[in-house]
């Protein structure tokens, strides 16, 4: 079975598992990591506390899982402890015992799954419970009972430690969706106001987000961003000018801007995010060039930490510099009647959290693959948006900043800015050494 193929044509979490997973041969490691990550896949579009931060953060604790199940038994890789912040040491193996590799794995990631999304809903707690049914058995096959009970021990005691170390760190508890239940909006002209009527989202998401602790960049003020162009309504002002340039871009789009819009939005709810979107974006990359399991984890776990730190310090600057969105600038000072092709999201506008976690990954993953390297972006081909072939993650990074322009939702210094932000936080990244 292909596992890597369509995650999106899976259109219901339950669909995910309507096909049995065929036996297994001896290590399919690479097998155990798609399956259980199709199904994560499907769990972050399907859980509405999931939103791209708390997403960055899932993605990020579930790879450092997989990730030392995997090194734990390597040749090739070195623990990433002493290099992430409070990631504990791996517990030790016993010398000399015999373990089963797809078990330490599967048990490891299984734990993950059930930590990391507990509050999906009832078809997702079905789904994750079939499917640790499905891949316990399959794991097991052949597999003596000392070694099988020693190495689901072993997966479970590595995701227990990771899993306790990440209790602490701010973003272990989502309530209210990430809505504040109070929350007083600033009064200048400048501040960020709600941009819809949703009761609910009258205060911004996850305000507090930035207080996270970090995961490898040193702290909470690396990357900094200088301030956005001063708010002015004057028309020969920067702001205005880069206010007129959505406006005026927004009145001529070409079909294919409008494809670009559509194809990078990665909407909560409608699809797993934009830091899922690159996950998929690995795992095609996976099947075509059948990477190693160790190959495939260490990107994981290096995109993961990008897009988690990545996420730390852009809403820390979304919310120190509180800046309105141009639908709202717009419609004050421009157009009372225009409106975006786009849903404009719920909190500060600079800098764009597209542009920052897609530069992150771009500087991450041009150093794991290299440059140019070419690759095709089939995440939305079964929601009804073609592939997209990029000649490098740099292209692709840059296309995803341009998307929320054509879609109306930032200024054009929220884009840039917030690339070079995210290529900041993918230098700290890059510094890890995994490879022994």
């Amino acid at each position: 079975m292909n596992i890597f193929k369509g995650f999106s044509a899976i259109l219901t979490i339950a669909a995910a598992l309507s096909a049995p997973i065929p036996a297994m041969a001896s290590d399919n490691r690479a097998e155990v990591l798609g399956t259980w990550y199709r199904l994560i896949l499907e769990l972050v579009r399907h859980t509405p506390t999931q939103t791209p931060p708390v997403a960055s953060r899932s993605f990020a604790y579930t790879a450092l899982i997989a990730y030392e199940a995997t090194a734990s038994g390597s040749d090739r890789l070195q623990t990433l402890s002493g290099q992430v912040t409070a990631l504990p040491t791996t517990p030790p193996r016993d010398a000399g015992a015999a373990y089963d590799e797809d078990v330490v794995l599967n048990a490891a990631l299984g734990r993950a799954v059930e930590a990391y999304f507990a509050n999906t809903g009832p078809t997702g707690q079905r789904a994750k419970a079939a499917l640790a049914e499905q891949l316990d058995a399959l794991t097991a096959e052949g597999v003596d009972t000392e070694t099988l009970a020693r190495s689901e021990a072993y997966g479970l005691a590595i995701a227990e430690a990771i899993i306790a170390a990440s209790a602490d760190d701010g973003g272990a508890v989502v309530e209210n969706l990430g809505f504040p239940q109070t929350y007083t909006l600033g009064g200048e002209p400048q501040d960020w106001v709600p941009t819809n009527l949703i009761q609910l989202q009258q205060a911004p998401l996850l305000p507090d987000w930035s207080k996270n602790r970090p995961l490898v960049l040193p702290d909470g003020e690396a990357c900094p961003l200088p301030p956005p162009p001063a708010y002015s309504e004057d028309p020969s002002s920067q702001f205005y000018a880069e206010a007129m340039e959505v406006y005026e871009v927004s009145k001529t789009l070409t079909e294919e801007q409008k494809i670009i819009a559509r194809f990078w939005s990665d909407d909560p709810m409608l699809s797993p995010t934009p830091p899922g979107h690159w996950v998929s974006i690995i795992f095609e990359i996976a099947e075509r060039d059948a990477m190693a399991v160790e190959e495939q984890v260490n990107a994981l776990v290096r995109l993961g930490l990008a897009v988690s730190d990545g996420f730390i310090v852009n809403w820390r600057d979304k919310f120190r510099y509180d800046l309105l969105r141009p639908v709202t600038y717009i419609n004050r000072v421009i157009d009372p009647k225009w409106e975006p092709i786009l849903i404009t999201p719920p909190f500060p506008e600079y800098p764009s959290g597209h542009s920052t976690q897609s530069g992150a990954v771009a500087q991450v993953l041009t150093a794991v693959f290299g440059d140019p390297f070419p690759f095709t972006d089939s995440t939305h081909e079964d929601d009804g948006l073609a592939p997209r072939n990029f000649p490098d993650f740099w292209t692709a990074a840059n296309e995803a900043g341009i998307s929320r322009l054509y879609g109306g939702i930032h200024f054009r210094a929220a884009i840039d800015l917030g690339l070079d932000q995210g290529a900041c936080v993918g230098d700290f990244i890059n510094a890890l050494k995994t490879w022994k």
